[in-house]
């Protein structure tokens, strides 16, 4: 009887044990293209360029059902690869949008963004942080090089191309957890040098596909500059156009003797820290 006692008493500790560990980690995960899902070790619920159904996620649909909790959407620039699903979730969960101001009028003008889900605790500017989620993450708003037009959504009678402010990417620290730098759609920019003065960044998540951003050569260039620890490839292989890969930034930055390690997920996966 004792034996059985010291035996449930050590496996309850281990739950216990297990559920604290588990409860303090952050999760990433890639829905492919640009789409992540950042989860912090409180439990709160970050969506990046939510485009869950691209064509790079075969359980797209599945996944874009399960999603029932946000709490932040965050949109780098208007074009509809990333602002992807963004609507219906945010109808369906109730998420804020965190977006360059001019971004988010346009979205919830043209988009179709709820109203009352946006407003200036979540709206800023190049330079500008946020501190969200009582404490949780704290969001700075880096620029980039690129474009940002938005469109109504299918269906609409609306069919003109509106403007969506300047395009950008997404400095995130999560408290108890790691830096993240979220490139947006970009060329490399000598700017992005600075960003290591203000955070030590751990994991970049940078697009290589080419063609309407940089690819895997320039992308290595960006890495040098920013200085994380890790590096997320994104935006390459949704179209035929976005040819990167990430061996091609793996070669580059072997070439230039980058210490940043590449980490390859595949749709769906989930990185814990």
């Amino acid at each position: 009887m004792l034996s059985r006692l010291r035996l449930f008493t050590a496996t309850c500790f281990l739950l216990l044990v297990q559920a604290a560990f588990a409860a303090g980690q952050t999760e990433l995960v890639w829905y492919g293209h640009a789409a992540f899902k950042l989860k912090t070790p409180g439990g709160k619920i970050l969506l990046i360029d939510p485009w869950i159904t691209n064509p790079a996620n075969k359980n797209g649909k599945e996944d874009l059902a399960k999603l029932d909790k946000a709490d932040l959407i965050l949109i780098s620039h208007g074009h509809f690869d990333h602002v992807g699903n963004a609507v219906e979730i945010a109808k369906k969960t109730g998420a804020r949008l965190v977006s360059t101001f001019d971004l988010g009028r346009a979205l919830v003008q043209y988009g179709g963004y709820p109203k009352d889900q946006m407003g200036f605790d979540t709206q800023g500017n190049f330079g500008g942080t946020l501190t969200l989620l009582d404490g949780e993450v704290k969001i700075t708003f880096i620029p980039a090089v690129h474009s940002s037009t938005v469109m109504a959504p299918e269906g609409s009678p609306d069919k003109d191309i509106h403007d969506g402010g300047h395009p950008g990417g997404f400095l995130i620290a999560v408290k108890g957890g790691p830096t993240l730098y979220h490139t947006g759609d970009t060329d490399v920019f000598s700017d992005m040098a600075l960003i290591s003065r203000f955070a030590k960044v751990d994991l970049m998540l940078a697009c290589i596909g080419g063609h309407f951003t940089m690819d895997p050569e320039r992308a290595a260039h960006a890495v040098r500059l920013v200085g994380p620890t890790t590096v997320i490839p994104m935006h390459y292989g949704t179209f035929p156009v976005l040819a990167g890969t990430p061996e091609r930034l793996a070669a580059a930055l072997k070439r230039q003797g980058s210490k940043a390690r590449v980490e390859v997920l595949t749709p769906g996966q989930t990185l814990r820290f």
